[in-house]
């Protein structure tokens, strides 16, 4: 069976949504699914498993810009790999965001899956609801990652979504850890106002002098907080990092701290952590509670809040028996959403919507040659 992954964000810039195609084609290759990635890239592709469809141009969309490809000769790339390749299904990760995804849902070339990520608020679903209905009509079958993603799809484009979670690579290759001489936080992602960056640096204040803070990723805030930090010698900013960097640096942190404030849809880097035997500090927010159970798997404070975040900081960074729990339990709950689990689920639809489209679509009978006597 041959599938094909499409991804509406470069994978040459690090996000959720990239690091599930990618986790999940690898997976899926080992079960002896002939899987494809087909997505922008700005640069090379991150293995030869991918096609790339062009580069990709920021795009505002959810509060955070996305790295979409919206442009043209992306769309005619896109169509032209697709009647190349002739896959047996599509797997449509944001079927709807503009870009290859929304191409291959209109051109359909081969039973659709779409997985909707999107969590909290849609402008495009609301003002354009007939056009954004359409197309996902066409899908013939739809997942949600979560609880909130399924609520905000079913709210605004109707349907029927299996609630399928996101997935993380156990068996991923460890990194060696970077170890650090202090007590250090780790915080990864892009630099703008949902991610609560401000919120952490703000929380600094009320931690001892000896606590370090590990600054990875970019953005548009990133410029103001290097500002607002001046010269202080806890900070050290990372700037963009690799996959590999990651995750040495989560193995090597004392605790990993995800201060959003609003629009996560599922918190696919607390799996990171917990595979990592990293505790966890986080908001405490819908799509965090579902991976991190509070006060077992994480700690859980007050979104926005400094000092709720500092406390909840200290009682990882000082206290070893919680940290040791927390570790504990969350290795134990990485496994539960393990990406060859997740795989398996996929694999089954797959196939569900392969033998349908035979079924519709039967071959015609064989033609027998004739010898001549």
């Amino acid at each position: 069976m041959r599938v094909g992954l499409v991804c509406p964000y470069s994978l040459t810039i690090p996000g959720g949504v990239q690091g599930q195609v990618m986790g999940l084609a690898r997976s899926l290759r080992r079960m002896g699914v002939e899987a494809r990635v087909l997505a922008p890239c700005d640069g090379p592709p991150p293995d030869e498993s991918v096609t790339p469809l062009g580069n990709s141009l920021p795009t505002a969309a959810n509060g955070s810009i996305a790295p979409l490809a919206p442009d043209p000769p992306a769309q005619l790339r896109t169509i032209r790999v697709l009647r190349d390749e002739r896959f047996d299904v599509l797997h449509l990760h944001e079927p709807l965001a503009p870009g290859p995804t929304n191409t291959a849902a209109v051109m359909k070339s081969a039973p659709l899956l779409g997985t909707f990520h999107r969590a909290g608020h849609s402008t495009a679903y609301q003002y354009l609801r007939p056009i954004v209905r359409a197309v996902a009509n066409r899908l013939d079958y739809r997942c949600a990652v979560s609880e909130d993603a399924r609520r905000l799809a079913e709210g605004e484009l109707g349907g029927r979504y299996e609630l399928v979670f996101n997935g993380v690579e156990l068996d991923a290759p460890s990194a060696e850890p970077i170890n650090a001489p202090h007590p250090t936080i780790f915080f990864v992602g892009r630099h703008e106002p949902r991610k609560g960056l401000g919120i952490l640096i703000d929380a600094l204040q009320y931690l001892p002098d000896e606590v370090r803070l590990w600054v990875g990723g970019d953005g548009p805030e990133t410029d103001a907080l290097r500002a607002r930090t001046g010269n202080d010698p806890r900070v050290e900013w990372l700037g963009r990092i690799s996959d590999a960097e990651k995750q040495a640096r989560l193995r090597g942190a004392d605790v990993f701290c995800a201060p959003s404030l609003f629009g996560e849809s599922f918190g696919v880097v607390l799996l990171e952590a917990m595979a990592a035997k990293t505790p966890i500090v986080a908001s405490d927010l819908d799509a965090y509670a579902i991976v991190a159970r509070p006060g077992r798997d994480a700690l859980l404070s007050e979104p926005g809040d400094p000092a709720a975040l500092a406390a909840a900081l200290k009682r990882v960074l000082f206290d070893e028996d919680t940290a040791a729990s927390l570790v504990e339990s969350g290795l134990d709950r990485a496994h539960q959403f393990s990406m060859d689990t997740l795989a398996s689920r996929y694999a089954e639809i797959y196939a569900d919507l392969a033998a349908r489209r035979r079924v519709r679509s039967p071959q015609p009978p064989r033609q027998e040659s004739q010898e001549v006597e």
